[in-house]
């Protein structure tokens, strides 16, 4: 369908009969156990696990549906409803009473949920806090390209067909790089390229009726791979093994990590990815509003045959699925057929400007744009990139994420640094010509100063930087301080109407969001590190006339590049630390400099980013060592001068993000215990005394 003719559709929709309420046919409970050994957490004690398939339902004639890319070519039951379901997972306490009464609903990343698979108190870690805290939570798998395992959510989502029933075909175009190529190299992969996903079948199998081709960089010329050197098949041992497939493809010279192949081949079945939103949509709108399902399945969280009892319910997502939720509430899947809010308050993490777009003919949600790899795919930005109603002067599109009062949720918004090198998080608070643009007053924007994705950072608390194959830093490591706050003051907001600290993203305003060349020049001269030479630019793609703001048909592949706009970056300090966000305590009271980003190493396009990876360099220890490495940062005495100073400093910067309200005073006391029993000066440590 052309997107482009949406508003009009719409307005034939909204002229029909009431629609059928699309909801919950059956809600069954499968499995029912002990969760975590029986672990007590907090007042609300003993938790179990609850493991099901909900079955659901849409009408594609109800106006809340129109927007789902090809639910009308989608097959239909006798009532005319399109029928499809999905497995969730739901961790309540033993005695509901002992809860808060409120779901927190973590949306899966690639149908992967930490929650799903923790069998014991060590696995759930840092997960545990909800649950001490008395919250439900509770989640369903939405991405329809996956391969059903047990231990992901995987939705079965319809396939959608020509109105004769003959089989949709269209151009689908993967890129194959060392994100999914072995560092040794291979000759086969199947033709998503990563294989916990579902490949769309080759409708022609005949090599000389696609293309692939092979570059050295990014932006190096493509060299075509003649039609006589590959084949759609299996071969894992090279060309004598090859089995013929629909869903797999053979380079008979082999696929080489350091290089990127493109493959644009016909593709046929695509699924009605889109209807991944109505799965969280329905199945959180069940949980908290209904008593039973259509088939008299009782409301697993019912507290009684009369109450469902459900107060506050908050989604949460990170990465690909913070994006996800950014689409969920642009394309109105924030209320239900009631017309109900869904989710009271919503915590993207870590999406910067990306959408999913699972709202799109053959989507790929598994693929996101990066400077260094997929650069023109989808998941990317596009606009609307903000959450307040704005007008992008590039595209000329006047809208936003954010545009109906009355079902859009609370929202917090957090994001690492990385975002602004890689996700383009820069036009959440500046247009495409670099003026300020305004964030709505149900929106926070947060920033976790100089972290990676993930929220990665090296310090105290944290385990030493790794290092990868691939990047030419130390790679620091996640931590949650300021994850588990922020659920805090979200349930502060909506649930008592307390006001969250407001918005500390970088601003051009201040001076702390800035050109790159500015940001280099700001940067600390540190021996054997390279500043990135570009961060990922954001271009205006092209798919073709049926592709759009709400999702659509990718006719054009590859898409027609636009205009270029280069991205603002975080400014830094002397210390190479960016000035404004949260700055947690790894940044306040620093051990080295930690960046959201990181540069590969020679062989592996040296020119280019290292994905989403921060780096740490440390500081010297003494003043002596930092002169001889000619390092213009202070070395560690020169700062904390001994363990007292080091202590001291840790103590104020606890106080301050305690009082900020991005650190809880129980992590900041588990701080302090750390660094009174750390050995940066060569003290000895205790080891029942620290943190954990």
């Amino acid at each position: 369908m052309n997107r482009t003719l949406l508003p009009a559709l719409v307005i034939g929709v909204l002229a029909l009969p009431a629609a059928l309420e699309a909801r919950v046919v059956r809600f069954v409970v499968e499995q029912r156990t002990p969760f975590a050994g029986g672990a007590e957490w907090g007042q609300a004690g003993p938790y179990e696990r609850l493991v099901g398939t909900a079955y659901l339902e849409v009408d594609p004639n109800d106006p809340l549906n129109a927007v789902i890319v090809d639910l009308e070519l989608a097959p239909r039951n006798a009532r005319g409803l399109v029928e499809f379901s999905t497995p969730f997972f739901i961790l309540k306490p033993v005695d509901l009473a002992r809860g808060n009464g409120k779901i927190y609903y973590t949306i899966n990343n690639r149908g992967n949920d930490a929650l799903l698979n923790a069998q014991t108190q060590a696995d759930v870690g840092e997960n545990g806090f909800a649950l001490r805290l008395g919250y439900i939570v509770a989640d369903a798998g939405w991405e329809g390209d996956l391969v059903t395992a047990p231990t992901r959510l995987a939705p079965s989502l319809p396939v959608a067909v020509q109105p004769d029933g003959s089989p949709i075909v269209g151009r689908m175009r993967i890129e194959y790089s060392d994100r999914n190529i072995p560092a040794g190299g291979a000759f086969t992969l199947n033709l998503e390229g990563s294989a916990p996903f579902r490949s769309y079948e080759a409708a022609d199998t005949n090599p000389a009726h696609s293309q692939v081709t092979v570059r050295d960089s990014v932006g190096g010329p493509r060299r075509a791979i003649a039609s006589d050197r590959w084949a759609f098949g299996r071969c894992p041992d090279g060309p004598r093994s090859l089995s013929p497939s629909a869903t797999d493809i053979c380079y008979f010279e082999g696929f080489k990590s350091e290089q990127l192949y493109e493959l644009i081949y016909p593709a046929k079945n695509p699924i009605v990815m889109g209807l991944g939103h109505a799965t969280t949509r329905d199945v959180a709108s069940f949980l908290r509003n209904d008593l039973k399902d259509s088939a008299g399945n009782a409301n697993p969280l019912a507290t009684s045959a009369a109450s469902v009892g459900i107060k506050r319910i908050y989604a949460t997502g990170a990465s690909q699925t913070g994006g996800y939720l950014r689409d969920f509430i642009y394309l109105g899947f924030n209320e239900d057929e009631a017309h109900r809010k869904v989710f009271d308050g919503v915590i993207p993490t870590i999406p910067g400007t990306d959408r999913v777009f699972i709202n799109a003919r053959f989507a790929d949600p598994n693929v996101f744009s990066s400077q260094d790899v997929t650069h023109d795919f989808l998941q990317s930005s596009y606009p609307p990139f903000t959450y307040a109603v704005t007008l992008d002067p590039t595209t000329g599109i006047r809208d936003g994420i954010m545009k109906r009062p009355a079902t859009d949720p609370l929202l917090f918004q957090v994001d690492s640094a990385t975002e602004f090198w890689q996700l383009r998080a820069a036009l959440n608070v500046v247009d495409t010509d670099g003026r300020p643009v305004p964030v709505p007053p149900n929106v926070r924007l947060y920033f976790q100063s100089s972290t990676g994705h993930g929220f990665t950072t090296s310090g105290l608390r944290t385990p030493p930087a790794g290092q990868s194959p691939r990047c030419e830093n130390p790679t620091p490591t996640s931590v949650g301080d300021a994850t588990r706050a922020t659920l805090v003051a979200m349930d502060a907001w909506a649930d008592r109407g307390v006001d969250p600290p407001p918005s500390n993203y970088p601003r051009v305003e201040d001076g702390t969001l800035v050109r790159l060349d500015a940001a280099r020049r700001g940067f600390p001269a540190i021996p054997g590190v390279r500043f990135p030479p570009s961060a990922n630019d954001f271009e205006v793609l092209d798919f073709g006339p049926g592709f759009g703001r709400f999702g659509g048909l990718l006719a054009r592949q590859p898409p027609r590049s636009g205009r270029t706009v280069p991205m603002l970056v975080p400014k830094t300090d002397a210390d190479g630390l960016d000035v404004a966000g949260i700055r947690s305590m790894q940044i306040r009271v620093p051990l080295g400099t930690s960046t959201g980003w990181n540069m590969r190493k020679p062989g592996h396009r040296e020119a280019d980013l290292c994905g989403l990876t921060g780096s740490f360099i440390p500081f010297a220890k003494t003043k002596a060592e930092r002169t001889a490495a000619r390092d213009p940062r202070p070395s560690l005495e020169e700062r904390y001068k001994d363990h007292a100073g080091f202590v001291r400093a840790v103590e104020k910067a606890a106080d301050e993000l305690v009082r900020s309200r991005f650190l809880l005073k129980e992590d900041a006391d588990t701080f302090v215990a750390a660094a009174k029993s750390s050995d940066l000066f060569g003290r000895p440590v205790p080891t029942s005394t620290r943190g954990r």
